[in-house]
């Protein structure tokens, strides 16, 4: 394995920084770079030495990677710590309105939707379904960022009855479909759970997310 080949191991091993093995494998690799650098440094001819440009690369390669496996450490301690803590965080959140993806419990009280439609869309449309996955309604948004609020009303105007909904946003442009995704709503949470070490929010719809997936956080409306 040679300097590059170590660094690029290390910096693949990143986006899993919450496993033993990881940890084990980043470490691994950084022993062996630190040996592969001393004995170059140990045996290079003397008559031709290590380049100094090349030598400074490689000892830029060398801090990259210390730094990395410092990361890997303070990311594993800082993964404990919430571990321990959010329980006791997530359970000020119950009877908080929580903006997460899924369905929401529609009990008359208008339903807060955050789209985010990509910039490319020209049109944007809301799509409603009921607990069967029946379309009950469909809205035309402005193609915005901007929160909206659902009033709770069908495409022909008429009240629908209370029960699970779900939100969809359709973003199109020049007639042709681009994307269509689940959308962010405000849901009450009701229950904190802890299970196999990751807190779970339980929303006023019975479904449940994990508490890291929530991306804003409100007083009831």
């Amino acid at each position: 394995m040679d300097i590059n080949q170590v660094t690029a191991a290390a910096t693949g091993q990143n986006n899993a920084f919450g496993s033993a093995a990881t940890s084990s494998v980043l470490s691994s690799d950084f022993e062996v770079f630190l040996q592969m650098l001393t004995a170059q440094a140990k045996y290079q001819d003397p008559l031709e030495p290590i380049d100094s440009s090349e030598y400074a690369a490689q000892l830029a390669q060398f801090s990259m990677v210390e730094q990395q496996v410092m990361t890997n450490d303070l990311m594993q301690e800082m993964l404990s710590a919430l571990g321990a803590n959010d329980m006791s965080s997530a359970a000020n959140w119950i009877g908080m309105e929580a903006l997460v993806q899924g369905p929401v419990r529609f009990d008359g009280t208008p339903v807060t939707i955050a789209p985010n439609p990509p910039v490319a869309a020209q049109d944007v449309t809301l799509i409603i379904t009921n607990e069967q996955g029946t379309e009950v309604a469909r809205r035309s948004l402005p193609v915005s960022a901007e929160p909206y609020v659902w009033d709770g009303l069908d495409s022909s105007g008429s009240a629908l009855p209370h029960g699970e909904y779900s939100f969809q946003i359709e973003s199109a442009a020049n007639g042709e479909v681009l994307l269509t995704e689940p959308a962010l709503a405000y849901n009450r949470v009701t229950e904190a759970r802890v299970d196999s070490g990751n807190t779970l929010l339980v929303l006023d719809s019975g479904y449940m997310v994990l508490a890291q997936s929530v991306t804003g956080l409100r007083e009831p409306g």
